[in-house]
């Protein structure tokens, strides 16, 4: 740890632990230590640390042919992106592959402002989409904004479910109106579903695109493989990553039939699509349809909401979510709770300044969600 402190840049707030191994929703540190794992890589690891089908196809594909630019074809490629039509809503089965879900958000940017001739793009209050120049000038939080002005201009914010004022923020000049179905780093924020209709309606009646963000809701998580798909809506554009390579880099622009003039040379990336990142892709999008990951994020999901909300303790003041996202807003800063949670061997994520949030794998176990709510309760009670 000190060397890397050392030798590190810097920009992460660190833990004061060393993670060396994983098995499904489990964790080990370099002494030994057993933690449940309800950061599961920010939601990266959906299927959980480990997984044989998806360590087996890297292997094989590492000793085959790792990288392979999208200027020749390839027969992993192929696979992997024929897995993903699969589960995306229909309408939207063009693809761009690239290695974040930062990525996907300044291509489904680009497409959106290509394909209208417009430039402004709408986002919504606590909206998070990333730390690059384009998704963070989408991004709201001032703490993350400011130290980079002046960004891509051309963005305003709305607050986050009210139609009224997403209708004045439109112009003759929007390309895109870009949200997140359910808010993460925002705070665990689900948009209502007649909401989200109401907004691909304007969006249809003002000629802008509707862009989606599902870097970490899409693939299950929230209960179906899209949380889109709970409001019976589809976007113009969908940004994906975290969960869809199985814990390899990648992310994907999801595109529908209305986004129009993207010729060669418009956009590009060096390693989207590598053969390496596809097999790995495709392994984890075959795994998560042999569990049937959105019906076990749904069910556990449920039951860890209902477990959390029977917790009583004055600190609470909402527990919400979808799926295997949820968050438990705090009356006071969520720090000190982290941190006394990984003291009883669970991790756990922030949301904002007083929202802890659970994103763990969705085949953590019923034992060890009731292990994660026992230790809340009790810090919950305990911890100030």
């Amino acid at each position: 740890m000190e060397l890397e402190a050392r030798l590190a840049s810097g920009v992460y707030a660190k833990r004061d632990l060393e993670i060396v191994r994983g098995k499904d929703a489990t964790l080990w540190d370099a002494a030994g230590n057993e933690y449940i794992d309800c950061v599961g890589g920010q939601g990266v690891n959906t299927l959980g640390h480990a997984n044989a089908a998806v360590a087996a196809a890297i292997a094989a594909q590492a000793s085959t042919l790792i990288s392979c630019p999208e200027i020749f074809y390839n027969d992993v490629r192929e696979r992997f992106l024929g897995a993903l039509a699969e589960i995306t809503p229909a309408g939207l089965d063009r693809f761009f592959l690239c290695n974040s879900g930062a990525e996907a958000v300044e291509g489904a940017l680009k497409f959106a402002r290509l394909s209208t001739g417009r430039k402004a793009v709408v986002a919504a209050v606590r909206g998070f989409h990333g730390r690059s120049m384009g998704a963070l000038s989408a991004t709201y939080e001032p703490k993350y904004r400011e130290p980079f002005l002046p960004l891509v201009p051309g963005f305003s914010h709305v607050p986050y479910g009210q139609l009224a004022a997403l209708e004045a923020a439109l112009t003759d000049d929007t390309a895109a109106v870009i949200l997140e179905v359910v808010q993460g780093e925002g705070g665990v924020h689900p948009a209502e579903h007649a909401h989200l209709q109401a907004v691909r309606a304007l969006c249809d009646a003002r000629g802008a695109l509707l862009i989606f963000d599902e870097v970490q809701t899409g693939f299950g998580r929230t209960g179906t493989w899209f949380a889109c798909e709970q409001a019976g809506i589809t976007p113009d554009l969908m940004a994906l990553g975290k969960a869809i390579g199985g814990g390899v880099p990648m992310g994907a622009v999801a595109i529908g039939a209305g986004v129009k003039n993207l010729a060669p040379g418009t956009h590009g990336s060096t390693f989207g699509g590598t053969p390496l990142a596809c097999a790995a892709g495709l392994a984890s999008l075959r795994e998560m349809q042999r569990l049937d990951i959105p019906r076990l994020a749904a069910e556990k999901g449920a039951y860890f909401k209902e477990r959390l909300e029977e917790i009583n303790a004055p600190v609470i003041r909402e527990v919400r979510g979808r799926g295997l996202l949820i968050g438990v807003e705090l009356r006071s800063r969520v720090a000190p709770y982290l941190k006394a949670l990984q003291s009883r061997g669970v991790l756990a994520l922030p949301a904002g300044l007083n929202v802890l949030r659970f994103l763990p794998p969705a085949v953590i176990t019923t034992a060890q969600i009731d292990s994660v709510v026992a230790a809340t309760a009790e810090v919950l009670a305990n911890v100030s």
